[in-house]
């Protein structure tokens, strides 16, 4: 199974390196990541595998929402079901 992690906020140093520390400390694997600057602005997207979580998805989910909380970034998590179920036509 597999998420759509994404990331929004301001431009600070080292927010790929919290978000996959803590993908890390979940047993969340980084599958593919793309991110960007637009001016201050930074946005990212991850997929990532969620096969070997250490703890329940919503822990994972909740853990990623207050780090973003802590570090004025908006960070969402989706399950791929969800994901998938939202973009069929």
């Amino acid at each position: 199974m597999k998420a759509v992690v994404t990331v929004t906020g301001k431009d600070t140093k080292g927010i790929i390196a919290k978000v996959s520390t803590l993908c890390n400390e979940f047993g969340a694997n980084i599958l593919e990541i793309t991110q960007s600057v637009l001016s201050e602005y930074f946005a990212m997207v991850m997929l990532v595998d969620i096969n070997e979580l250490t703890q329940d998805f919503g822990s994972f989910v909740d853990s990623m929402k207050d780090l973003g909380k802590q570090n004025c970034l908006i960070i969402d998590v989706m399950h791929e079901d969800i994901f998938n179920s939202m973009h069929r036509i």
